[in-house]
C-alpha cells in the first residue's frame, strides 16, 4: 500500500492519459467518415498518430535531459491538448493528420517521462509491484476508454473532442504537484535496429506482424464496424473486446511460453490468429454478439505476439544489450504500425471489410513460415530469460523490465 500511495500520482497520470489518447482515435475515425473523408484518410490519420509516436520515442529522452521530467512531461501533455482542441476549429484531414502527430508524440513523450520517473524509484524488491500496478493501471484505463466511445459518439462533436482535451489536461495535475523530487535524467538508449536483426529476425518479424494487427485493428476497427452494421455506439464495445482479450491471454501464454519452445508458441498463436480471423469474417452475419465474440477471440490470439516475439529476442541478449534491443524492437513495431492503417484502409476501400483480415491473415501466415525456417536455421537457445508482458510504449521500456528478464 505504501508503494502505490507513493506512485499514485504516475499512475493516475497514466489513467488520465490513457483515457484522453485511447479515445481520440476511434472518434477521430467515427467522426471523419461522418464529415465524408475517405476511408484512406481515416487510415491515414492513424498512420500519423503513430509517425507522432515514433518521433516522441526519439525526442523524449533529450528533451528531459535538457528541461528535467516535469517540464517534459507538461510539453508533451500541452502538444496533446492542443492537437485534441483543434479538431473543431479545422475540418480538415490533412489537418486532422499534423494533430494527431502532436498526440502521438504526446502518448510517447508522456510514457518516456512517466516510465523514466517509475525506473528511478523503483527497488528490486518493489520492481515486480510497481510493474503489475502499472500494467493493471494502464490496461485498465485503456479499456475503459473504449468504452468512452460509445458516450463520446453520442455527443456534439466539439463538446466529444473538448471532454478528451480536458482528460489530457488533467493527466498534467497529479505528476506536475507531486512534492516526489525528479529523478536524475537517464541518458538516452542509442537506436540500433539491427542490433534486433543480428540477435532474433523472427523476433524482428514478429513485432512487425504484432504492429501490423494491433494498430491496423485499433485504427481502421471502426471502418470495420460500421462496414458490418455495428452503431457508433456500440464500435466502443468492440474495441474493448480486443484489449479484454488481449488482457486474459497475457497469463496463459506467458505459462505456455517459459514451459515450451517460444518459436513454436508464437507460430501457434500465428496459426490461432489466422483462424481468428477467418471466424471473424464469418461472423460478420451473425449480429452483434457475434461480432463482439470475434474481437475478443481476435484479441486473444494476436495481441500477446509482441511479448512473445520480445522474450524470444532477449534470450539471446546479455543484460547490457537489453535497453537497446526493447527500443530497437520499439523501433520496427512502430514502423509496422504507421504503415498499415493507411494501407488496410485503402484495401478496405478496394475490397470491403474482409480485406482487413484478409490482410492480417496474411501477415500471419508470413510469419509461421518464416518461424518454420528460422527453426531449421538454429536450435533454441539453452537458458531462457523470464516472459514479461511488454508494453508498447516508450524507447526507455527496457530499463522497467531488464531486472524482470534477469530473474531467473
Amino acid at each position: 500500500m505504501r508503494m502505490m500511495i507513493s506512485f499514485a500520482s504516475l499512475f493516475l497520470s497514466v489513467a488520465l492519459l490513457q483515457l484522453s489518447s485511447g479515445g481520440v482515435g476511434p472518434l477521430d475515425a467515427l467522426t471523419g467518415l461522418a464529415y465524408e473523408f475517405t476511408r484512406a484518410e481515416v487510415g491515414f490519420l492513424g498512420s500519423a498518430h503513430f509517425f507522432g509516436f515514433f518521433i516522441g520515442c526519439w525526442w523524449a529522452p533529450r528533451l528531459m535531459g535538457s528541461v528535467g521530467h516535469s517540464r517534459a512531461f507538461a510539453t508533451f501533455t500541452a502538444m496533446g491538448a492542443i492537437g485534441m482542441a483543434a479538431h473543431v476549429i479545422i475540418i480538415d484531414p490533412t489537418a486532422w493528420a499534423i494533430m494527431r502527430i502532436a498526440s502521438g508524440i504526446c502518448v510517447a513523450g508522456c510514457y518516456t517521462v512517466i516510465e523514466a520517473w517509475l525506473q528511478a524509484k523503483v527497488t528490486n524488491e518493489t520492481r515486480g509491484r510497481a510493474m503489475g500496478s502499472y500494467r493493471i493501471v494502464d490496461m485498465g484505463a485503456s479499456f475503459v476508454a473504449q468504452f468512452m466511445i460509445g458516450a463520446l459518439a453520442d455527443l456534439e462533436v466539439y463538446l466529444a473532442y473538448n471532454i478528451l482535451t480536458i482528460l489530457c489536461c488533467a493527466a498534467l495535475l497529479p505528476l506536475t504537484l507531486t512534492k516526489a523530487s525528479q529523478p536524475v535524467t537517464p541518458t538516452a538508449p542509442r537506436l540500433r535496429p539491427m542490433l534486433a536483426w543480428r540477435l532474433s529476425p523472427l523476433a524482428v518479424v514478429g513485432v512487425i506482424v504484432a504492429a501490423m494487427s494491433s494498430a491496423s485493428f485499433r485504427m481502421v476497427g471502426p471502418i470495420y464496424g460500421q462496414e458490418v452494421g455495428l452503431a457508433a455506439s456500440q464500435i466502443g464495445y468492440f474495441l474493448a473486446a480486443f484489449v479484454a482479450g488481449g488482457a486474459l491471454a497475457q497469463y496463459p501464454t506467458g505459462w505456455l511460453a517459459d514451459k515450451y519452445d517460444r518459436r513454436w508458441v508464437l507460430i501457434g498463436m500465428s496459426v490461432a490468429a489466422v483462424l481468428s480471423c477467418g471466424f471473424t469474417v464469418m461472423t460478420a452475419s451473425f449480429g452483434t454478439f457475434g461480432v463482439m465474440l470475434a474481437a475478443g477471440f481476435f484479441g486473444l490470439t494476436s495481441f500477446p505476439i509482441y511479448s512473445i516475439s520480445a522474450a524470444h529476442a532477449h534470450d539471446f541478449a546479455t543484460s547490457e544489450e537489453r535497453v537497446e534491443l526493447s527500443a530497437a524492437l520499439m523501433f520496427f513495431y512502430a514502423t509496422g504500425a504507421i504503415a498499415s492503417p493507411w494501407l488496410t484502409s485503402a484495401l478496405i476501400t478496394a475490397f470491403g471489410p474482409p480485406a482487413l483480415f484478409a490482410f492480417i491473415a496474411l501477415g500471419h501466415v508470413a510469419l509461421v513460415v518464416f518461424g518454420l525456417a528460422r527453426m531449421r536455421v538454429r536450435q533454441a537457445p539453452d537458458a531462457r530469460t523470464p516472459y514479461v508482458y511488454a508494453p508498447r510504449t516508450s524507447f526507455t521500456i527496457g530499463r522497467l523490465l531488464r531486472r524482470s528478464r534477469d530473474a531467473d
